[in-house]
């Protein structure tokens, strides 16, 4: 059942929410950047390098296997948060980005050959075409595209055509630059049948709605730690065991290794196999003790809050004389991207600044989205559970002061 949230008290978690810029009260709507971390999760920073700070994994001594239990009881953790079937499904990633370039070099390095194709989608991330980019250059493969209407909403009726000669789709599930919710589930099963496997960019899904990897039958699900209120420079890559298994390492060093001689290295299981090197420890814990924060709130309750947080600004912005979404699907969560008639977005976004406001403007690295809809950037405004209608109405009047100082 779905609750009301106690917005007041869930806002006294975040103490940077009580900040001040230029002398006004601080409205931040660039979540879909960044997220701002609650108190528990500062707190479990703080306890793990004041308490057991240590290398994980091969130490004998307690601070060693005290860092090693947490470490690894944190990836059970987000194991069950997305409902892998194993703990070892789960690899730690510095984030979304390397996750992608992860399963491009591998995949890419094993599967793509001359003639092969990657196929994304027009309203991919850079970090969701630029690895794919560059393994398809190296191994004489190409790419190509679902492409979107003017409403941002894929076309998905084109994809039994476009798969011919796809060795893998990666696509992301929600828009950073839109708030697109993208038909996943469909893409996923049209794949399949034809044995392709599909890589879901989740970075913006993850902190707006329950992610079940078993339930969508995704091969690879990648995401980030500081979009879903944990620490930066940490995410986690999912993957089925059978491609674990299947692809080769993606760097080489300390954990990723059985054995070695100088003639030759036998490689460690999944997940180690993936993960060379010191980890961030103190961000894996970070992660955790986000995930439990916000599965304490309930994932259905803040889709609930943030749907009608999206709605509301919906609704009042579009009242504003001048104003032009940016993509306009009907099922959109997380983000409304947006332009002022006659306004630069950067000239828009500093007015905003110097009233507290917090939002992102530019091209969000989707510039093939902004050429597509032939405008330079847009004003984003982007949504987490800790924002009030009251901020959105702020942002509202911040934006008419805006316009009559622009015009």
């Amino acid at each position: 059942m779905v609750a009301e949230l106690n917005i007041e008290k869930i806002r006294k978690d975040f103490p940077i929410l009580n900040t001040t810029v230029y002398g006004k009260k601080l409205v931040y709507l660039d979540n879909a950047a960044t997220s701002q971390k609650p108190q528990q999760v500062i707190d479990a920073l703080d306890t793990y390098y004041k308490e057991y700070n240590s290398n994980v994994h091969r130490g004998v001594h307690h601070l060693s296997q005290r860092a090693t239990n947490a470490y690894e009881a944190s990836r059970v953790k987000i194991a069950q948060h997305i409902n892998a079937a194993h703990s070892h499904e789960v690899i730690f990633t510095r984030g979304t980005t390397e996750g992608i370039n992860l399963v491009a070099a591998c995949f890419g390095k094993k599967y793509l050959n001359p003639g092969d194709y990657v196929l994304v989608s027009a309203m991919e991330h850079h970090s969701n075409i630029v690895p794919w980019q560059m393994i398809a250059e190296e191994k004489g493969a190409g790419l190509k595209v679902i492409p979107m209407d003017k409403n941002g909403v894929l076309q998905i009726d084109t994809l039994p055509a476009l798969l011919e000669n796809v060795k893998i789709v990666a696509v992301n599930y929600i828009s950073n630059s839109l708030g697109s919710v993208n038909p996943i589930r469909e893409i996923i099963a049209m794949a399949h049948e034809r044995d392709i496997p599909v890589l879901i960019d989740a970075a913006q899904a993850v902190p707006h709605m329950k992610v079940d990897v078993q339930e969508l039958d995704v091969d690879f699900l990648a995401f980030s730690g500081h979009k879903v209120y944990g620490p930066t420079g940490i995410g986690v890559l999912y993957g089925k065991t059978k491609w674990l298994d299947d692809l080769p390492p993606y760097q080489g060093g300390g954990d990723m290794i059985k054995t070695v001689t100088f003639a030759k290295t036998t490689y460690n299981e999944p997940p180690f196999k993936f993960e060379a090197g010191t980890p961030d420890i103190s961000g894996a814990v970070g992660l955790a003790a986000a995930l439990d924060y916000i599965n304490e709130i309930g994932l259905e309750n803040i889709a609930q809050h943030e749907h009608e947080l999206i709605k509301y600004a919906e609704e009042k912005l579009a009242a504003i004389e001048g104003f032009r979404f940016i993509g306009n699907s009907p099922n959109r969560a997380g983000a409304i991207s947006f332009m002022i008639e006659g306004l630069h977005p950067f000239d828009v976004g500093e007015l905003l600044d110097k009233q507290g406001i917090a939002v992102r403007t530019g091209h969000h690295c989707t510039e093939p989205v902004m050429d597509f809809f032939g405008i330079p950037g847009t004003i984003r405004a982007s949504f987490a559970f800790y924002n009030t209608f009251e901020e959105i109405d702020t942002l509202v009047a911040a934006l008419k002061k805006a316009i009559t100082i622009l015009k």
